[in-house]
């Protein structure tokens, strides 16, 4: 079922991107925890970017493809 974006979830997300915060993120059944650094517009939806500390890499999660979110420390 994919997640529904609602104004509060929104708003948590936000505050992790200003605070670099943690948020654990499902697609397709697997679970990244990632650093929050910002959330773009891409197409007609919103992504969130997120530095994965292990690859030093920054992964891409299109909102509308995720199955759970949750601000960890929020």
């Amino acid at each position: 079922m994919p997640l529904r974006i609602t104004p509060q979830l929104m708003d948590r997300l936000e505050q992790a991107t200003r605070k670099s915060l943690r948020v654990s993120v499902t697609r397709r059944g697997t679970e990244y925890v990632v650093t929050a650094r910002r959330l773009v517009t891409i197409g007609r939806g919103e992504a969130l970017i997120g530095f994965l500390p292990m690859t030093g890499e920054e992964l891409t999660f299109p909102l509308a493809e995720l199955d759970h979110l949750d601000v960890i420390g929020l």
